[in-house]
């Protein structure tokens, strides 16, 4: 075997891969099987795998769930089946954080975000009804996440969301590798405004300074307006931002910013 051969090719791209534990797996991909995420999935760069949770189930009616302990509305997922469906997916992902969606979880952050997408995929539960049966999360190495302050009918549209925020994030989907390196909250702040043609709107110009070709005017712009629009709409991302130490391009740390206030 000629092993300089072998050494030479490129090493394999892995793919991202997503299981999805739901009662409603026609729900996926949904709209990730279109525009880039859809572009993706056909590429073989991230692939999808919803997974019905009551398959589980052991009774006839195939029930997953069952009414709260101590009374009250509503019902509860049960921890027996939950568990049986969890073991399912680590048995075809040990090496995949697994996600519960649920109000009662820590925000999703950008950060957080970037550190599923370098991995090898994720498995999400997707809560229904009241919620899970609390022991689940002592049972199993399970990360209770939530996308806001709201409520939604159920996890699945928390998956969708934090599907979409880690495939655009793979090697490929977005084109050039710095294509979101600007975006809101990747440097802790809100994106600086956007503008395009036509130059004049409704009576409205786009900023001269954006016009004037000096790149270093240009930036010096986009970072304090992006400071500007954080201060005033996102004043808990603001006041972070001024405790973080400064951080270069390169990703070296410096000194605490200085009160900019």
């Amino acid at each position: 075997m000629d092993n300089g051969a072998l050494g030479s090719e490129a090493p394999k791209q892995m793919t991202f891969s997503a299981q999805i534990l739901t009662l409603y797996p026609d729900m996926f991909p949904g709209p990730l099987g279109a525009s880039l995420a859809g572009r993706a999935l056909e590429e073989g760069k991230w692939s999808c795998n919803a997974i019905q949770m009551r398959d589980f189930a052991t009774d006839k009616h195939k029930s997953v769930d069952d009414t709260p302990a101590g009374g009250g509305a509503g019902m509860v997922l049960r921890a027996d089946v939950m568990a049986s469906a969890v073991d399912h997916a680590l048995e075809q992902q040990p090496d995949a954080p697994i996600l519960a969606m649920t109000p009662r979880g820590k925000p999703l952050t950008q950060a957080r975000v970037r550190d599923i997408s370098a991995g090898p995929g994720v498995t999400i539960l997707c809560g229904r009804f009241e919620g899970f049966d609390e022991r689940i999360f002592d049972a199993r190495p399970i990360e209770q996440v939530s996308i806001g302050d709201y409520i939604l009918s159920g996890g699945e549209m928390g998956a969708l969301v934090l599907l979409d925020a880690c495939i655009r994030l793979l090697p490929g989907v977005m084109g050039a590798s710095s294509s979101g390196d600007d975006e809101s909250f990747e440097t802790g702040l809100l994106e600086y405004p956007q503008f395009t043609r036509p130059q004049k709107w409704e009576g409205r110009i786009i900023p001269e300074v954006l016009r004037s070709g000096d790149h270093a005017k240009i930036a010096a712009w986009r970072k304090q307006r992006a400071e500007e629009d954080t201060r005033l709409r996102r004043p808990d991302l603001w006041e972070h931002h001024r405790d973080a130490p400064d951080q270069s391009p390169s990703g070296a740390q410096g000194q605490k910013k200085e009160d900019r206030s």
